[in-house]
């Protein structure tokens, strides 16, 4: 008969205990703070943001931020580009990565060690941004909006993430007892790969879909009509314009301006982020699940 032993905790342990949460307590203040002050200032008042008063909750309520915000039309344009960039470079990206991750896990392919060091060679070196740009000119993409998704189609360190997850997750006598029942390679894929493998497949989309939502420089670079910009580029010119524009005001519209332009940075935050925030908590535990993808085995 087993007898049943109770761990006791010494006061060495208790402390211990109450400094672990002593210290992951102020992490999650110092992480939460700076958003909720963000979304309390985005609700304030000009006059309230800017004499201070604003420390955690909203102070003289109001939206004048959001009415600035969207009344401009361009915001809308570069919301539907933004929409549009995320949407189908996610799915150009998902496609690809899956493409080239699960026949370089395969044991069975020729030449696979080569293919991979040859991947991995294009995270130590590239191209650089001039020879890239030359490139995309080439291929006549310039001011297009596949310039906003064929340079940016595939990413390496998503691919041995996907690498890593079907090795541990597909084994081969999976394929095996499919191959008995006469499935080709690609139904194994399509019929039971990708059923389960839905975490990496969550994971590597919210990687690209940010990626792509936060895709500023590419737009600089290879873009120059309006109505393909992003919405980011929008954001960035209409701070910029209010901040140019107090140049040639009186001192009453000049303050009046500033201030409404120090609402606007908080209300700019929040109109490009909140997309993300609503995503994000759909694919959460997938997230979890897969983020932790290659750090163990067994």
């Amino acid at each position: 008969m087993e007898e049943n032993r109770l761990v006791r905790e010494t006061g060495m342990d208790r402390a211990f205990t109450w400094f672990n949460y002593l210290f992951i307590g102020l992490v999650t203040v110092s992480v939460l703070y700076p958003l909720i002050y963000v979304i309390s200032a985005s609700f304030s008042s000009p006059e309230a943001l800017m004499s201070g008063k604003v420390w955690l909750l909203p102070v003289e309520f109001g939206l004048e931020g959001y009415k600035a915000v969207f009344r401009n039309s361009e915001v809308w344009i570069g919301f539907g580009n933004s929409l549009f960039y995320m949407a189908a470079g996610t799915a150009v990206n998902v496609v690809l990565t899956v493409a080239a991750a699960y026949p370089l896990s395969r044991k069975d392919l020729r030449g696979r060690g080569v293919v991979t060091l040859l991947f991995a060679f294009t995270m130590i070196f590239s191209g650089g941004m001039i020879p890239t740009y030359l490139l995309v000119r080439d291929l006549g993409l310039l001011d297009s909006r596949l310039a906003m998704i064929v340079p940016t189609a595939i990413n390496v360190f998503n691919v041995f993430v996907a690498m890593a997850f079907f090795r541990q997750n597909i084994p081969d006598e999976l394929l095996d007892s499919a191959k008995i029942d006469g499935s080709s390679n690609f139904r194994f894929l399509i019929s039971i790969v990708l059923p389960n493998s839905s975490a990496v497949i969550a994971v590597v989309a919210l990687f690209y879909a940010v990626d792509h939502w936060n895709s500023f420089f590419e737009a600089l670079l290879y873009l120059s009509d309006e109505n393909k910009y992003p919405l980011q580029i929008f954001l960035r010119e209409i701070l910029l314009m209010n901040n140019t524009d107090m140049m040639d005001m009186d001192l009453v519209a000049e303050q009046k301006r500033m201030y409404m332009s120090e609402l606007l940075k908080y209300s700019l935050i929040i109109t490009a982020t909140l997309p993300l925030m609503i995503l994000y908590p759909f694919i959460q535990r997938y997230f979890v699940k897969g983020v932790m993808i290659g750090s163990l085995k067994g």
